[in-house]
């Protein structure tokens, strides 16, 4: 329900009058949600802000978020002064929230994850694909590596793998499981890093490479007696293990065995299950589907 752009309120002198409130609508936990549409002055939506806490405050609501889009950036000071916090923001907009009863805040925090993938494709010959890249850590150290990318906004994990190694190699894939995932803390923006190793199944063969991302896709160049030879085709996934930029780093040596271990025995990750959440959205479920039949009854 919307809050009235005017309300007759009590004072704290308990005197009755009309004043502007900021226009509101209440959530499912006591607190309130101003998003603000209309451009307004800085002057007048202090006074606005002002008045509509007394007013909540007699209202006992809790949390209170005002949401800015990024044009009205001429608001965000008098907000701050009000003692509200910045929540989080987003390319066009701010979120800022204030608690107002004198507890602890229970109000949720920013999404604390981000989420990335690396594709592990492997052909009927027991060849990885890998790439090698033109930017970031590994330019210019010449280690193979798996592609990888990350989740975009209302992507599934599954999905990722399939457009990442698209994007980057031109190879067109069929998810078939996940692998292994790992989680790290502090990794970007002070955010928490996770981490899925995904297998597909090539679909395609072609190498298109794309100049924008990868160096090379599927290329070693081998010097022998002065020629240059040129493996347009697969790397041999003992040879992408072996690699001493794997064999050095833990994580990535770990990664490299279980790849080379689902290569050779049967081993079991978590495959994907079509299914609907309480709320009728469509979702993919991880799950062991050698240990568990979706059909069975329980």
């Amino acid at each position: 329900m919307s809050t009235s752009i005017e309300k007759e309120m009590v004072l704290p002198e308990n005197e009755v009058e009309n004043i502007k409130l900021l226009s509101s609508i209440e959530d499912a936990h006591g607190g309130v949600t101003v998003e603000m549409k209309e451009p307004m002055d800085s002057k007048l939506f202090a006074s606005m802000l002002g008045s509509s806490l007394l007013y909540w405050i007699q209202q006992k609501k809790r949390g209170v978020w005002i949401k800015l889009p990024i044009e009205f950036s001429n608001l965000v000071e008098p907000t701050v002064k009000e003692g509200f916090r910045y929540h989080h923001a987003e390319s066009d907009y701010l979120m800022l929230v204030k608690w107002i009863p004198e507890t602890s805040a229970t109000l949720p925090a920013n999404a604390s994850h981000r989420v990335g993938i690396g594709a592990f494709v492997m052909n009927d010959k027991g060849e990885v694909l890998v790439v090698q890249e033109r930017r970031g850590r590994f330019k210019g150290t010449n280690v193979w590596k798996l592609p990888t990318g990350t989740v975009e906004e209302g992507e599934d994990i599954c999905m990722t793998a399939i457009r990442e190694v698209k994007e980057e190699t031109g190879v067109d894939t069929e998810f078939v499981k996940v692998l292994a995932f790992r989680q790290s803390h502090q990794s970007f923006f002070r955010k928490s890093d996770l981490f899925f190793v995904c297998m597909l199944r090539p679909r395609s063969f072609e190498i298109q490479k794309q100049d924008s991302e990868i160096e090379a896709a599927q290329i070693r160049i081998f010097i022998v007696f002065n020629l240059f030879l040129f493996f347009l085709q697969w790397m041999r996934a003992e040879d992408y293990a072996a690699q001493p930029f794997n064999q050095k780093n833990e994580i990535f040596k770990n990664v490299a065995g279980i790849c080379l271990t689902k290569a050779k025995k049967d081993y079991t990750g978590f495959s994907t299950m079509s299914s609907t959440t309480s709320s009728g959205k469509r979702t993919y479920m991880y799950f062991n589907n050698r240990d568990f039949e979706p059909s069975a009854e329980h």
